[in-house]
């Protein structure tokens, strides 16, 4: 018996946009879609050694400030070895992935949040190859509002002080790109929670069919 391959399903969004809530919904409703629960990542980490690089891109060091360059760099060094250890074996394997971030988060925060989208793109084609998530849906949320609700959560990390305007910037790329790509749906995330998860049951359930269908 052949195995199917699996489907890899990514939630996206800026700071206070919900994510956490919104994966385990889709993770239930995953788990209830295909009978098995689907393998869980998150970006930058999901390895041990891309864990220790989220530490380095997450907490600020004032004496060695990490640059903009470096920082992107090294998500994608995080990134290579989630796919090519966690990722791709689990697809292989006929299970499906659920991914908190992706390569959109970089396109969206290097490229348009810090304005190195050429440097985004070229190591994007090298790293990736062309590898792409099934379905993607991005809670869109309005960066101070979201920022608030993060601050609500406790300290923020070195990415969520960055400027109001790296984050307005970041939005305007991720409405961009949805726009180009038919697989990534756009959820208000500024609504109530119930709503919220209303809209993203609803884009998934009529999702989940089509995506089986192309086995």
């Amino acid at each position: 018996m052949i195995t199917q391959p699996g489907k890899f399903i990514v939630i996206e969004g800026l700071e206070g946009a919900g994510k956490s809530s919104a994966i385990a919904l889709v993770n239930d409703l995953i788990e209830q879609h295909t009978g098995q629960a689907p393998v869980c990542t998150r970006e930058p980490g999901g390895t041990p050694l891309a864990e220790k690089i989220r530490d380095l891109v997450k907490i600020g060091d004032d004496s060695d400030p990490l640059c903009d360059e470096a920082e992107c760099l090294l998500i994608y060094a995080a990134r290579a070895q989630l796919i090519a250890n966690v990722i791709k074996p689990a697809l292989a394997k006929g299970q499906w992935v659920l991914g908190d971030r992706h390569n959109l988060s970089s396109l969206a925060y290097q490229g348009g949040g810090r304005g190195l989208m050429p440097l985004v793109t070229a190591v994007s084609d090298a790293c990736l190859s062309g590898f792409t998530p099934d379905f993607t849906l991005y809670l869109d949320i309005e960066p101070r509002l979201g920022l608030t609700r993060a601050a609500d959560r406790g300290k923020l990390d070195r990415i969520e002080q960055q400027a109001i305007d790296f984050f307005e910037r970041a939005r305007q790329t991720y409405l961009q790109l949805a726009l180009q790509d038919d697989t990534i749906v756009v959820i208000d995330a500024s609504q109530s929670m119930e709503k919220v998860h209303q809209d993203i049951r609803h884009q998934l359930m009529n999702r989940l069919p089509l995506l089986q269908s192309k086995d």
